[in-house]
């Protein structure tokens, strides 16, 4: 939970701010660069195929890079998701946010999400994130507890709600909440996919989030301001 008020600046450093749309071009992502370094923002997150990006428009301005895995459906084979992060990685990735066989954790079959985890684990080193997204809109209650158990046992660093793909939607407090519980603090908690509001955002951090995933960045934070949200829809979150 938050322990003060925050403001834009503080608000900002939650974030990674997120253009995975399939249409996106080069251009589009120098701007996402441009614009994270005029917010403030702790990372931006892009498609892998969009990588390398510059450390001298990325690193020596403050941002990190993030990247997905098996994005968005989670149904790849684990040494393709492995091959895929380890590529990404290679490019310069600081941070990779893979996503489950939801599937697999819809039957229950917890060694096989935990060894699919593991297997991108073990090609992203220690010294870069790695985030594991559940889909949480998409499990019971019960199923957000076991695989978030699951991708700690397998070494993530992080777990987190969402794809902002999926037609069951993205994140929930509630889902933040369970997830922070079940992890106590040993692990970090993204929530992401259709965080559109400050009022939104702050409720996500509230309830136990340590980083946001947000494409409407700049919309979020003019809340501050008073300024109305206009939001990105359709961007994965």
């Amino acid at each position: 939970m938050s322990a003060a008020p925050l403001d834009a600046a503080a608000l900002a450093r939650f974030v990674d701010h997120t253009l995975l749309k399939p249409e996106a071009t080069p251009a589009d992502v120098a701007a996402l660069v441009d614009e994270g370094v005029r917010l403030g923002v702790y990372s931006v997150c892009v498609s892998p195929s969009m990588l390398p990006l510059d450390p001298a428009t990325t690193r020596e301005r403050g941002l990190l890079v993030a990247t997905v895995c098996g994005f968005p459906s989670g149904k790849h084979h684990s040494d393709v998701k492995a091959f895929e992060a380890a590529r990404s990685v290679r490019d310069g990735a600081d941070e990779v946010d893979m996503v489950i066989d939801v599937g697999a954790a819809k039957a229950g079959a917890w060694d096989a999400v935990r060894e699919d985890v593991a297997a991108v684990r073990a090609v992203v080193p220690e010294d870069r994130v790695l985030k594991v997204i559940i889909e949480s809109a998409a499990l019971s209650d019960h199923e957000v507890v076991e695989a978030c158990r699951a991708s700690e046992a397998a070494g993530a660093d992080f777990v987190k709600t969402s794809t902002g793909f999926h037609p069951t939607g993205g994140a929930t407090t509630r889902a933040v909440s369970i997830m922070a519980e079940t992890v106590g603090g040993r692990l970090g908690v993204k929530a992401s996919g259709g965080i559109r509001t400050l009022a939104d955002a702050l409720a996500m951090i509230e309830h136990g989030a340590t980083r946001l995933g947000l494409s409407g960045t700049a919309a979020v934070l003019a809340g501050f301001d008073g300024g109305a949200p206009t939001g990105d829809a359709g961007s994965g979150y």
